[in-house]
């Protein structure tokens, strides 16, 4: 199943956040999965350190990057039909990250892990 993980949801995996629901560990423990990590996700968690909304430990970037190779977690860059498939995306979240994984998700047939419900609006398979 090719999954795209949402960033809490990469983040709390790699945290052990007991906030990660049963299910969502063992899609990610599943090695038959084929898991991927947005650039968009990178550029929302880097934005929101510059503003101080994310706290992360010195050197996440390594760690991260890191933890992925470890886990089989491969980068979804942002292609261009990926923004071209958000004209038609419907405005029931207006978080641009958030409307980004969605136009990849539908573009590429992904399944989205998130504990994001608003997500589930759209016409996207979401699993938490």
């Amino acid at each position: 199943m090719k999954t795209l993980l949402d960033t809490h949801a990469l983040l709390w995996l790699l945290d052990g956040d007991s906030r990660l629901s049963q299910k969502s560990r063992k899609v990610f423990l599943d090695r038959s999965n084929n898991l991927y990590f947005s650039m968009a996700s990178l550029w929302e968690m880097a934005i929101k350190l510059s503003l101080g909304k994310l706290e992360l430990r010195e050197n996440w970037y390594d760690t991260l990057t890191r933890e992925m190779r470890v886990n089989a977690v491969h980068w979804l860059p942002i292609e261009p039909h990926h923004c071209l498939r958000l004209e038609h995306l419907p405005f029931h979240h207006r978080d641009p990250f958030d409307r980004m994984l969605i136009a990849q998700v539908l573009a590429e047939d992904m399944v989205l892990l998130t504990a994001d419900p608003q997500l589930s609006t759209y016409a996207v398979e979401c699993l938490w």
